[in-house]
This record gives C-alpha cells, structure tokens and sequence, in this order.
C-alpha cells in the first residue's frame, strides 16, 4: 500500500516542483538541489492571464451543476424507491441504461438545439445539460431503499405527506449519499473539458480546463505555470473532498446495502 501510494503521490509532487521552478522542463527531472524555489509562476498565472475569471467561472458552473442533481436526483430517487406506480421499475431500468450512451454520441444533437434556441454560449449552456443524471438518482434510490419503510409509515400516521416525509424524514436520512454525489458531480463538473470546449466561445465564459488547454503553446510552452495552473485547479477539489470526506465515505461504503 505504501508503494502505491508514492506511486500515485509523485505525479502530483512532480507537478508541484515544477511549478516552483520557473523555466523548469517537463521531460527531464528537476534536480532538488539546484532548484531555485519560486512563487513567479503563480504570480504570472494570476496577474497576466484570466485565471480568475476561469475559477469564477468553474465555481459558478459546478456547485449550480451539483445543487441541480441533488435537487432532480433526490426528487426522482425517492419516486422510485418510495413510491408505488406501474412501470416504475421498467422505466427506472430504461434511464439507468442511458449511462451506456457515450457522451460524444449526445454532443452534437445537444449542441444544435441549444443554437437553434440561442443559448449556446451562455451559462446556461454549461449548466442545463447536467442538471440531471442517472448515476446521481441511482446512488440517492439505493440509500433510500436501504432505510426502513417503516418510517413512512409513522411520518404518515403522524399527518405527514409526501412531500413533508421526503424533506423531514428521507433527506436527512441519507446525508452521506446526498455528500458522495455532491462530491462526484462537483469533480465531474470541474474537469468537464469536452462540452464547454464545443458550446462556450467567449473567453470570458471559459471554465478553468479550457483556460488550462490556452497555456500551452504550438512550438513552446511554460510548464512552471501550466504546472502552476494544474495545482490551483486541484486545491477546490481538494478542499471539497476532505470537508466532505466522512460523508463521501460513508456513502459509498453504505450504497446498495439494505
């Protein structure tokens, strides 16, 4: 375990030298002796280019992307699991198949009806599309299946709704999935890269991964702050998953489980 873990840290720890050694090259090693540590590649990343408006723009997109899922994704997990209606497991079945459609097949349908009703470059561009999805509803409806039915029942008994159970009973229930699915969706937003690639023109709409992509040159590129930017873009995430982290685990180790 040890050996796969520096296995994993050191592309990191080499991103991070790299990026406190301005005119450092990627392809050779950076020789810890001789390096003259620096904080310039940042400095410039900040200063001579757009970096905050790319993290504005990322934040913006991310956390509406992951409220919007937990809102739809909690919504219709709990008509699955809770509720009873014909065909209900036929179409549950029928919209987690549709995690077996690659992305690239949707990209170009999606594109030209968010033109064909100027919306395309905007926002709403980049937040509409994953204001739902089925690997979010599936996640939330197996940690509803695994509470106990019984508690609709008293919260019925007592003259609660559906609606009034949903929010006081169910939701506070299954806080660790609502975290693991807050936290997958965030990180899926965040290094989203094909889409806002196809449907944002605008410089001042791009998020962080397309304002990475500007940094590196045709013949020549500046890996201490390419470096510099791949650090800053790691930090929220970072940041997300250990304040988020109990949650998260627990999620995943509890989903499916009845």
């Amino acid at each position: 375990m040890i050996t796969l873990a520096i296995a994993l840290v050191f592309p990191f720890a080499w991103t991070l030298v790299t990026s406190l050694s301005p005119g450092s090259n990627l392809a050779e090693a950076p020789d810890l002796a001789k390096t003259t540590w620096s904080f310039a590649s940042y400095g410039k990343l900040f200063t001579e280019l757009k970096m905050p408006q790319y993290l504005t723009n990322s934040l913006i997109v991310s956390l509406a992307t992951a409220a919007l899922q937990l809102i739809t994704g909690s919504m219709a997990a709990y008509a699955f699991a809770r509720m009873t209606f014909r065909g209900r497991n036929a179409l549950f079945l029928v919209y987690v198949a549709t995690m077996l459609i690659p992305v690239q097949v949707v990209v170009v349908p999606l594109f030209i009806q968010l033109k064909s009703f100027g919306l395309n470059d905007s926002y709403f561009a980049l937040i509409a599309p994953s204001a739902t999805s089925a690997l979010s509803i599936f996640i939330l409806r197996q940690a509803m299946l695994a509470l106990p039915s019984e508690l609709d029942e008293a919260a019925t008994i007592d003259g609660a709704g559906p609606l009034r159970t949903f929010l006081s009973v169910v939701l506070p229930l299954i806080r660790p999935a609502l975290g693991t699915v807050a936290v997958l969706v965030f990180l899926g937003s965040w290094n989203n890269f094909l889409w806002p690639l196809i449907v944002i023109h605008s410089d001042e709409l791009k998020t962080l991964p397309l304002g990475l992509s500007t940094l590196q040159g045709v013949y020549s590129s500046d890996w201490s702050v390419i470096m510099a930017g791949s650090i800053v873009s790691i930090l929220p995430v970072l940041i997300l998953y250990v304040l988020a982290q109990r949650y998260f685990v627990a999620g995943i180790a509890n989903t499916g489980l009845k």
